[in-house]
Order: structure tokens, then sequence, then C-alpha cells
């Protein structure tokens, strides 16, 4: 019976994920939202390698969201390529990525994939930092909606989850409070830009 919760728990977080995405990418469609196309490229991948060590933890239903979650990030980070989004790359951007990719051999060779977790946590979150960079100079260009569900959706993919342990739980808490954190600075970059305009 317990299992049977943990479905209907992921099938509300994929659904929230569909709900998040579907605007987000319409927007993107309509050049309304003009997301960085490298930190959506790192992004993917991180969410698709966490979401094989998830379930290589035993994460279950809870792993779901996450990789429903990387497919359509990638997805996101083709139409932010083709749209001609930010498409600006600095070395550090090149860092993360590599940083991203050279998780998996670490995770072969240990055959420990919580070190590879943390590091791809590390990653993801540093992977923000695009994305926080444009949203601080143009905070009007980001779908606040679409990280307050994202924020949601993790935390619900949380309680879906099948095993709790720092591999299972560390990126969708990190992720979620990423979010938040976001739609915090962009918010107080908002009314400050405001201000400044009256």
């Amino acid at each position: 019976m317990a299992l049977f919760y943990k479905e209907i728990f992921s099938a509300i977080a994929i659904a929230i994920t569909f709900i998040a995405f579907i605007p987000y990418i319409r927007s993107i469609h309509q050049g309304k939202t003009k997301p960085h196309a490298f930190s959506w490229i790192i992004w993917a991948s991180v969410t698709l390698i966490v979401f094989l060590a998830t379930l290589t933890d035993k994460g279950g239903a809870g792993a779901w969201p996450i990789g429903v979650s990387g497919l359509i990030t990638l997805y996101v980070a083709f139409l932010a390529y083709n749209k001609k989004s930010d498409r600006k790359v600095s070395n550090i951007d090149w860092i993360f990525f590599t940083l991203a990719m050279l998780s998996i051999p670490l995770w072969y060779f240990t055959s420990n994939p919580l070190w590879s977790v943390v590091i791809l946590t590390t990653i993801d979150l540093l992977g923000f930092a695009p994305t926080y960079r444009k949203a601080y100079s143009y905070p009007n260009e980001e779908q606040l909606t679409f990280f307050n569900l994202i924020a949601s959706r993790n935390l619900i993919a949380i309680v879906a989850l099948e095993n709790y342990s720092l591999i299972t739980v560390l990126f969708p808490a990190a992720t979620a409070l990423a979010c938040i954190l976001f739609v915090t600075m962009v918010l107080i970059r908002r009314i400050k830009i405001n201000k400044d305009r009256k």
C-alpha cells in the first residue's frame, strides 16, 4: 500500500513537471522567455545522470519525475539554442559542463553513485550562475511560475522516493532551494528596477 502512495506522489510530481514546462516552452516559442542555452545543457546532462544514480540507489517512483524532467530539460536546451537565446558561453560554463561529464567515469571507477550525485548537484547549482547573471540584468525575461512549480515538484518527488539517502534526496532538495532563491532574487530585482524607473 505504501508503494501505491509513492507512485501517486510521483505521478503528481510528473504532472507538475508538465504544468511547469508547457507554458515555459510556449513562452520560449513566442520569444517572451530567453533562457540561457548553456545553463539548460548543463542542467539536462546533470539531471539525466542523477536520474540514473537515483535509480541505482533504489529511488523507485521518486526517480521518475527526475527522468522526465531531464528529457524535457534537454528539449528546452535545444529550443534555447535554436531560438538564438543567450548563447554567451564563458570559460566557467565549459568547466561546469566538463565536470558534469567527468562525473560519469568517477561513478564508474568508484562504483559509488554518492560522489557523482554530490558533484552533479554542485554542478547543477553552479549551472544556475549564467541564468542568475542574465536574470539579474533582465529580470523580466524569466517565468517565475516555472521556477515555483519546479521547486514544488522537487519537494513532492522527495516524498515519492522509495529509499531515502543522501544519494536520492540531495539533488531534488538542493534544486528546490536554488529555485526558491532564484525567484526571490528576480522579485527583488524587478522591484528595484521599477523603483528606479519612477
